[in-house]
């Protein structure tokens, strides 16, 4: 799954949902090739009732597989802690190791936040636009490397539900270590830093 250029990421709607699920597809196929599933916990679901979720720590479990329902292999892990200001998010692999984190910036027009490998190495900046619909993936010297733009679903999905679809898409083929940052940066654009 992650040897991949574009990503199709579209999240489950539900009513009075305290938590988020989210396929992953082949924008081409349609094939299912894993899910992401919010996992924040008890005491954290309960305080969402009267805290924005904005603020609140939150876990997101990304497995590879065809069935959304069926848990397969846990590929990496999106994790936040409690965000004022700035956040920091980390990505951990399957046994809980950091294998990199983002930092968000504290101001910028569109939202903007940076991608770093687990050696503090930073690989991108993932920059919104006014409107905070649509990302560019920029490199150091700011060459883009790839999207993460949403995809409108209907008239009546959009003014009823949160619930969005997002297609992320790189340039190049990266290797799996960066293709893994940048589907999780995809994710976090919508699970970790949009999502109210």
């Amino acid at each position: 799954m992650l040897n991949r250029k574009t990503y199709f990421i579209r999240e489950h709607v539900g009513f009075l949902k305290l938590s988020d699920t989210y396929d992953i597809l082949d924008p081409e196929t349609k094939e299912q090739l894993g899910v992401a599933k919010e996992k924040p916990g008890l005491l954290i679901h309960l305080l969402r009732f009267v805290i924005n979720k904005n603020f609140l720590p939150t876990k997101v479990f990304v497995y590879e597989g065809a069935n959304p329902e069926d848990e397969g292999k846990l590929l990496f892990s999106i994790q936040r802690g409690i965000t004022f200001l700035r956040s920091q998010v980390n990505i951990c692999d399957a046994n809980g190791s950091v294998l990199g984190w983002f930092k968000s910036k504290a101001f910028s027009l569109g939202g903007a936040f940076r991608v770093f490998d687990y050696t503090g190495n930073e690989l991108a900046l993932v920059k919104g636009d006014w409107k905070g619909w649509n990302f560019r993936l920029l490199d150091k010297a700011q060459k883009e490397i790839g999207t993460v733009s949403k995809k409108w679903a209907g008239i009546g999905k959009d003014l009823f539900t949160s619930a969005d679809n997002y297609m992320v898409a790189l340039h190049e083929t990266p290797t799996p270590a960066t293709s893994l940052l940048l589907l999780a940066a995809g994710l976090a654009v919508d699970i970790v830093y949009k999502e109210a």
